[in-house]
């Protein structure tokens, strides 16, 4: 196949693109050209997808006969892309998020569970219908918290950051919120399989890890990942409400259970991750944290400080 992947040189794009070549497809990368291709040889097109000129001026003439939208928020990212290839591609494939679905009081989230119209990520959820309504032969795929190598969200480099120096990990309420890490390169898979699955067209995806875990957990986790004892570890669980951080975060996550069933992918595509929690963070850890020197940078540690503080007060 001839592949489109809008984006393709960070984070998802880079597992993905790899994956692809080596399936020996032909892929071709969407993207400002700020960064080098993943694979050397792939074809990069320059442009700023957000304007819809450049879109059509650019891409009109190419054919592709699949379509990886990775990095459409809302849907005036997508739909000028979508109009392009109306009727001219056999499979587009929308990267949307589990972060749109509302809170519910049961868990796990399933796919056919509503949306909250107010979630920062309701451009990807207004996207989704609109490809629906659309007629193109669309997949969507909402993952959780997604980790692993050239993360660009603190996520696991967050609890390493302070797992490395020895810090407490302040964790907000009382540490038993559940949430869930999909490694990127199970991802990847994933959205991979999809191509040239039937069944696939029309449907959505929850695809993340297949196990849940605390925020207690989690740092523990990393933890072993980062090669010291969880027993060591010092957390510091906190009330967020009795603090003013300003703009600064001081969790990485959001405070509340957000996980999803992942069974309906695991089924119908006949995916299964590779990573388990602790293996899939041991890779972020070596592969990334520390081949890049993170363990070695300056980090702004102040959020902890004040709740440190306050704390031992």
């Amino acid at each position: 196949m001839r592949i489109l992947i809008m984006g393709g040189t960070r984070f998802i794009g880079v597992s993905l693109t790899k994956i692809l070549v080596e399936q020996g497809h032909e892929v071709v990368l969407f993207n400002r050209g700020n960064k080098p291709a993943p694979v050397e040889g792939v074809q990069q097109i320059h442009g700023d997808r957000t304007d819809a000129s450049q879109l059509k001026d650019k891409l009109s003439s190419e054919k592709f006969d699949a379509i990886f939208d990775n990095n459409g928020r809302e849907l005036s990212d997508t739909q000028p892309l979508a109009e392009i290839f109306q009727d001219k591609v056999q499979h587009f494939v929308y990267m949307s998020s589990a972060g749109v679905y509302l809170k519910s009081d049961q868990m796990p989230h399933i796919e056919g569970d509503a949306v909250d119209p107010k979630s920062r990520h309701k451009g990807k959820h207004e996207t989704e219908t609109y490809l629906t309504e659309s007629g193109l032969p669309f997949t969507s795929i909402r993952p959780t918290y997604i980790y692993g190598a050239q993360n660009y969200n603190d996520l696991e480099a967050w609890f390493f950051d302070r797992i490395v120096r020895d810090r407490p990990i302040p964790i907000p309420g009382n540490g038993m919120h559940i949430t869930q890490f999909g490694h990127v390169k199970d991802l990847a898979s994933a959205m991979a399989l999809v191509l040239g699955n039937s069944q696939a067209v029309g449907q959505i995806y929850n695809v993340s890890g297949d196990r849940f875990v605390t925020f207690d957990g989690l740092a523990r986790a990393c933890a072993v990942a980062a090669g010291k004892s969880p027993d060591n570890l010092q957390i510091i669980h906190y009330d967020p409400k009795k603090f003013d951080f300003g703009k600064r975060k001081a969790f990485p996550m959001r405070v509340q259970h957000f996980f999803a069933s992942v069974n309906k992918a695991k089924t119908q595509l006949n995916w299964q991750p590779e990573f388990d929690l602790i293996s899939g963070l041991k890779d972020s850890f070596q592969n990334d944290f520390i081949a890049s020197n993170r363990d070695q940078s300056e980090i702004d540690f102040s959020t902890d400080d004040q709740i440190q503080i306050a704390h031992n007060a």
